[in-house]
């Protein structure tokens, strides 16, 4: 266990004062165990960030299979647990509710693995596509794979809706994917294939097999429970969710390669 050194994480702050503006008893369990894990990994990171993010050369030449557990629950820096988790707030909030706990935990779980599976398929696939090693050295860290494909999870389920992006607004259809060549293009240094990644596997979910897959695996079926408030909630924090992507600091893995670290800029 490696401790974080000290020091005023803005970032930290600010979002423990947006969890308890919500109010932790409005958060369903298994959106607030998520944030507390993350947090906790933050502030006592089991390795460092070199160590415990995802790439091809690592995970699939040396055999560090542990790094798909690690990569979603560690953070570069305050801001960006801040803007991943304000967005696990709202769409575990909706989502969970809409799903019930059990199955939220399992898609959260089954997301976070996949994701990373994913990830490295696409980096492998464009080394050998373009013919340049280093896609196979890209490492990822964080959450917004998953955050991903959960957004895709809920346009799903809430069709017909928009969103505004950059002051744009998108039909929920196609959101996902502006938002991703938006976040790409404005900030290139961001990993394009763990967003992909994301959008990939809620696609597999909602419109392919994973579903079923999951469904047979465990015998758990998602319930379609409504909650009074749910309205309420979605609103305030699907709010925060747009301004997360008008400032480009949010849903983003960082890349890194040894010895350098590629970090999203924010205002």
């Amino acid at each position: 266990m490696h401790r974080r050194s000290r020091g005023v994480n803005i970032g930290l702050l600010l979002l423990l004062s947006q969890i308890f503006q919500v109010g932790i008893n409005n958060v369903p369990p298994v959106t607030l165990a998520t944030l507390a894990l993350n947090i906790w990994f933050f502030l006592n990171p089991l390795k460092p960030l070199l160590s415990s993010c995802l790439s091809v050369e690592k995970c699939y030449y040396q055999k560090d299979w542990q790094r798909l557990l690690l990569s979603p629950l560690h953070h570069a820096d305050d801001w960006h647990l801040y803007f991943n988790m304000v967005s696990m707030l709202w769409k575990g909030i909706h989502l969970e509710r809409r799903l019930g706990s059990r199955w939220f935990a399992y898609i959260i779980v089954t997301f976070s693995l996949l994701t990373g599976v994913v990830y490295l398929f696409l980096e492998f696939a464009l080394a050998e596509f373009l013919n340049e090693p280093d896609f196979k050295r890209n490492c990822a860290v964080g959450f917004s794979g998953v955050l991903f494909a959960l957004k895709v999870l809920n346009n799903h389920c809430c069709p017909g809706g928009f969103v505004n992006v950059l002051g744009f607004p998108v039909s929920n259809r196609f959101a996902c994917w502006v938002e991703l060549l938006a976040i790409h293009f404005i900030s290139p240094g961001t990993s394009f294939a763990g967003h992909l990644a994301g959008i990939l596997v809620g696609l597999m979910y909602t419109h392919g097999p994973l579903k079923k897959i999951m469904e047979l695996c465990t015998g758990i079926f998602p319930s379609n429970i409504d909650y009074p408030g749910q309205q309420y909630y979605f609103i305030v924090q699907a709010t925060l969710d747009i301004r997360i992507i008008t400032h480009m600091a949010g849903e983003v893995p960082m890349k890194m390669s040894p010895g350098t670290m590629t970090r999203t800029p924010r205002d």
